[in-house]
């Protein structure tokens, strides 16, 4: 068991990065410290720059860019960056001179190119480098918390020498990104600064907040090694959420433990170095100052009490529901998408059964290890009519890069080196992999499934760099004819149907929104939302789990009736690693 997280005695430098996979609870981490710290009579400044904050509902007040007191906290201050917004600016910044001057279609691409998630953290980034190149702010704070830090991807591009030369304006090498730090202009001294700031373990501390599950302790870990090799190296742990039932007798209760325990069993090797606490799975939502206290206080779980509204929920689809619909109108692509950790893999296995069961001929084909994909159908025989394939990113991603290096040319070392860290976004792993699922869908004599697609920014990327060619009469890479040919069918809502998978939880179901909104750009209305892992619908009788569950309502409401046309509701426990058997016999229930 480790050790519980008190900020009182284990925060030890003026600044702290809190990093994790979406819905860890990095703010609510953040804001506890936060306001432990200030509790101790230090002056204590605590800037988020995560779209899906809820500071000002924490604290009770209206926040913005500029530091603000917080009233109902001795010492302590909050300011709220919105990247979005700034990434908006930065943006518009870089693009606004050449509107006049250029055609539209490539004012357009470079708006695009500008679009991706490096510039809006590079965006943030720039927002908080002030803070840390600020000499004066030790005067000011003895502490400042960043909720969400920086990817190590990000951090090396800056210190790159050719990211600060004229070679971005000139590339056209077609790389996944093109130009995010285009708008940089003299600002080298004061990030180099930042980045001496973020490096010195005397001033700064990265601390990496995770769920006792694989694919948050993974993030983590991934996050841990590439900080660590470009210097920061003063690392914490603080796994949020550790369960421990109430209920003995609740099976719910006892897989939910179990399946924690088997987690924290395999934490990788190089986290298991770093210093490690705790935090309790509580039965309140961290929503405000009390429950701040008292989630890092001695007895963080007091008595349970559900406080949240009784009425339930209208009644949701079930995943057998989704099935039908994807069966009666004969959609042949079919995506399921979301963030990592969500289950999309376990959908997309369902929803391939149910629909094999059907008398479609179906192919699943994903992005997850083979491994995982063996694990869906272990033991079990598989119909034959259904076909199951893997696809290995890394794979991908090298042979991509590889293409895309032979076509740019003869580049100098600073050059090449910008090139290839370029090629280091998340945006070419879509890309890459995208053209990978081209070829399988290519394939028109069945129902595809495919787990994972790429986001609307990358399908823009993909189709708005051919029209760039030709205007500009400049290679950028060629485009499959596969995948010039998915592009239109995926806007075909005959053809395709996207299925965006969440969690029951604030910030999944804010990140799926975002997603939304980011393919409706790429002309690509999701058909389905699909609420998985839902304790409200699992029916738990576990005090603890009773509780959370109460808090689900308000999420799977908003999906329901602000979000989805359509949402389906999977209960926890429900969807998970089985054989066809089992996925058949839950795809009928």
């Amino acid at each position: 068991m480790h050790t519980s997280y008190h900020p009182r005695t284990h925060v030890q430098t003026p600044y702290l990065f809190f990093t994790g996979k979406g819905g860890v609870g990095k703010t609510s981490v953040a804001c506890a410290t936060a306001v432990s710290l200030a509790d101790q009579g230090k002056k204590v400044l605590l800037v988020s720059t995560d779209p899906a904050s809820n500071l000002q509902d924490v604290f009770n007040m209206e926040l913005t860019r500029e530091p603000a007191a917080v009233p109902s906290v001795s010492h302590l201050y909050a300011s709220n960056i919105d990247p979005e917004e700034a990434a908006r600016a930065y943006r518009e910044k870089t693009v606004g001179p050449y509107r006049d001057k250029l055609p539209e279609s490539v004012v357009n691409q470079m708006e695009e190119q500008l679009s991706g998630a490096c510039t809006v953290e590079i965006a943030a980034f720039d927002e908080f480098s002030h803070l840390l190149a600020d000499d004066g702010i030790f005067k000011d704070f003895d502490h400042v918390l960043f909720d969400t830090a920086p990817t190590g991807h990000t951090l090396r591009l800056l210190t790159l020498p050719t990211a600060w030369s004229g070679y971005l304006e000139e590339s056209t090498h077609g790389a996944s990104c093109l130009g995010p730090l285009s708008g940089l202009g003299d600002k080298k001294n004061m990030y180099q600064k930042a980045m001496d700031t973020l490096s010195n373990g005397e001033k700064t501390t990265l601390v990496m907040v995770a769920r006792p599950e694989e694919s948050t302790l993974l993030e983590a870990d991934r996050a841990s090694v590439e900080l660590g090799r470009i210097g920061i190296e003063h690392q914490m742990l603080v796994i949020n959420g550790v369960f421990q039932p109430y209920d003995a007798g609740d099976e719910v209760a006892s897989v939910f433990y179990s399946e924690q325990q088997e987690a924290l069993k395999e934490i990788p090797d190089a986290l298991q170095q770093i210093r490690t606490y705790s935090l309790p799975y509580v039965p309140y939502s961290l929503t405000d100052i009390q429950h701040m206290r008292q989630i890092v206080s001695e007895s963080p779980v007091a008595e349970v009490e559900i406080t949240e509204e009784s009425v339930d929920v209208e009644p949701l689809p079930s995943l057998k529901e989704v099935v039908d619909d994807f069966s009666a109108k004969n959609t042949r692509v079919i995506f399921t998408m979301g963030k990592g950790g969500v289950g999309k893999t376990s959908v997309a296995s369902a929803i391939a059964v149910g629909l094999t069961e059907k008398g479609h001929r179906v192919h699943l084909t994903t992005t997850d290890p083979a491994s995982h994909v063996a694990d869906m159908f272990k033991d079990s025989r598989v119909h034959e009519n259904l076909t199951i394939s893997s696809i290995d990113p890394e794979v991908e991603v090298e042979n991509y890069k590889a293409e895309v290096i032979a076509n740019a040319g003869e580049l100098n070392e600073d050059e090449l080196a910008y090139l290839k860290e370029d090629l280091d976004s998340p945006c070419t792993e879509e890309i890459a992999v995208f053209r990978a699922f081209a070829d399988v869908v290519d394939s028109e004599e069945e129902i595809v499934v495919i787990d994972t697609a790429p986001t609307g920014h990358t399908l823009l990327l993909l189709d708005s760099s051919e029209a760039y060619h030709k205007e500009m009469s400049r290679s950028t890479g060629d485009i499959p004819e596969s995948v010039t040919k998915l592009l239109p069918r995926l806007r075909n809502p005959e053809e395709t149907g996207v299925v965006v998978v969440t969690l029951p939880e604030a910030t999944p179901v804010f990140e799926a929104g975002r997603l939304q909104e980011d393919l409706k750009r790429a002309e690509i209305t999701p058909k389905w939302w699909v609420i998985n892992r839902s304790l409200y619908a699992a029916g738990t009788k576990d005090p603890v789990l009773e509780a959370r569950a109460a808090t689900e309502k308000q999420w799977i409401r908003k999906v329901q009736n602000e979000l989805s046309a359509q949402s389906a509701l999977i209960p926890w426990g429900a969807a998970k690693n089985a054989g066809y058997e089992q996925w058949k016999v839950y795809i009928q229930s």
